[in-house]
């Protein structure tokens, strides 16, 4: 098959799956264990995307100045810092580390 209709098949089916959010039952989505689903598959997403985009480059495991700012931002969270800090540690951990050569 081409490859536009694979892109035209993933559009339809992305839309189709947000059309049947519109049909479920609203006693579901009240649920408390709804919400919290929600969330934590959210959570989950974001961090795989995170861990995915830090070591991969291509189709290849890559180790590198974003596996370093992964590390100082991990440490940062662990410590408590407000999320700005966070980021400027993992951005200035990754600048540091190109800087010293370690791309």
């Amino acid at each position: 098959m081409n490859l536009w209709i694979w892109l035209i098949l993933a559009c339809v089916l992305a839309y189709a799956w947000k059309l049947v959010g519109y049909f479920v039952p609203a006693k579901f989505l009240e649920d408390p264990r709804t919400s919290r689903i929600a969330g934590t598959m959210t959570i989950g997403l974001l961090a795989s995307l995170t861990v995915v985009n830090a070591v991969a480059s291509g189709q290849a495991l890559a180790a590198d100045a974003r596996l370093g700012a992964l590390g100082a931002a991990a440490v940062a969270l662990a410590l408590r810092a407000p999320f700005l800090v966070v980021v400027i540690a993992g951005a200035g951990t990754a600048a540091l580390l190109r800087f010293l050569g370690w791309s």
